[in-house]
């Protein structure tokens, strides 16, 4: 018998100076039974570095031709894509190819850093693609903090980022690999 997913309410409150954007966003969200917490609290903070008020979740793991996050036009059109993890050349493309705007997430390590170095001559025509790679200690001290109820406060200031989760703070600085060419 299949497992079903886990739901998780989370109040997640942006502060980003960088993109002068402050809102509040209540969301639940769906941990699929195969997601581990890291993997969630990646998809987490990565909604809060590209937050908007269009921005949603979507079926994430269950679906092979959606990303984790993404944002659409009131027309429609794929104007974010926001995937986790270490996709495959091929969906790369495939990814560039549907939105304006991709920006992948990764954040195990030697993986990703092996995964980066096998793909980063592949990516460099692709001008509206953004890598961003998330320390490996930082994601397991918030995923250590994972919570089937949150409240995160976010806080993004100088390219630095500061999660509280209840009341207690990680900090991070992501690395970007790739910047994109387009804003």
């Amino acid at each position: 018998m299949a497992q079903n997913a886990t739901i998780y309410k989370i109040e997640l409150s942006v502060s980003d100076m960088d993109r002068h954007y402050y809102e509040t966003h209540k969301l639940t969200v769906a941990k699929h039974p195969s997601e581990t917490d890291e993997r969630l609290m990646v998809r987490l903070l990565a909604f809060a570095l590209n937050a908007h008020e269009h921005l949603e979740m979507t079926k994430g793991l269950s679906t092979d031709d959606e990303p984790d996050i993404w944002q659409k036009s009131l027309s429609g059109e794929l104007d974010l894509w926001v995937a986790l993890g270490l996709p495959s050349e091929k969906v790369i493309r495939q990814s560039c190819a549907k939105a304006k705007q991709v920006v992948i997430y990764t954040y195990n390590g030697n993986p990703a850093d092996v995964w980066w170095e096998k793909t980063k001559n592949s990516t460099h025509r692709f001008d509206n693609l953004q890598v961003v790679n998330l320390a490996q200690s930082s994601v397991a001290e918030l995923a250590a903090r994972a919570g089937r109820s949150m409240r995160l406060q976010v806080n993004v200031q100088d390219g630095d980022v500061m999660v509280s989760v209840d009341d207690e703070i990680i900090y991070l600085t992501p690395t970007t690999l790739k910047s994109s060419g387009k804003a």
